[in-house]
């Protein structure tokens, strides 16, 4: 018996009927499982952000060295270029980068700081020069000039660094730590990028 004369009997038909059954459910199956295993991939994007010339990567909870030296760099320029017409929208910008352990207490320093730059009409202009990553603490310093200009009083130019840890969350950069002070660049210990 050749099988096109079996499958237009009765008993052929329903057996072709039971496989194809068999068949959809083994595909309905595997598309679940495949639905669900999508839903729990990690996804990585990739960017390339103006600025950089090569592309850096973030993921959900990480990102590349360059990311991070990014924004840093971005943060910093932030806070070393603010006059009394900038600094609310300083402050603006910088709220949504701050982890919430370290949000309250540089908010506080930054209003406390405002107050004066409005009060004493000082103008700050940073130009940065190194931007350096230390793999070790994940910690990224920016290094330029810094220089304070007010009514009736001299500029004042000095070296400056800003110490910044940045991590991601939900692919969003958060800073948990920022320190910045005069001169070159300090290394962080180990301990204190915990």
């Amino acid at each position: 018996m050749n099988l096109g004369t079996f499958l237009q009997t009765w008993r052929g038909t329903t057996l072709e009927n039971r496989i194809q059954r068999l068949a959809l459910l083994l595909l309905a199956g595997t598309t679940l499982v495949l639905a669900s295993l999508v839903g729990q991939v990690e996804r990585t994007v990739v960017l390339v952000p103006p600025g950089l010339e090569q592309e850096v990567t973030i993921a959900r909870e990480d990102a590349s060295q360059e990311a991070k030296e990014a924004w840093g760099l971005h943060v910093a320029m932030l806070l070393g270029n603010v006059s009394p017409e900038t600094v609310e929208v300083l402050t603006k910008a910088l709220e949504p980068l701050l982890d919430p352990g370290l949000r309250r207490t540089l908010l506080e320093a930054m209003r406390s700081q405002v107050e004066e730059i409005k009060r004493e009409r000082v103008s700050m202009r940073f130009l940065p020069r190194v931007v350096s990553f230390d793999p070790a603490t994940k910690t990224v310093f920016v290094t330029g000039t810094h220089r304070t200009e007010g009514p009736g009083a001299p500029p004042v130019q000095a070296q400056r660094t800003y110490e910044l840890r940045i991590v991601f969350r939900n692919y969003r950069p958060l800073i948990t730590h920022l320190d910045a002070y005069a001169g070159d660049t300090r290394p962080a210990k180990p301990e204190e990028a915990q």
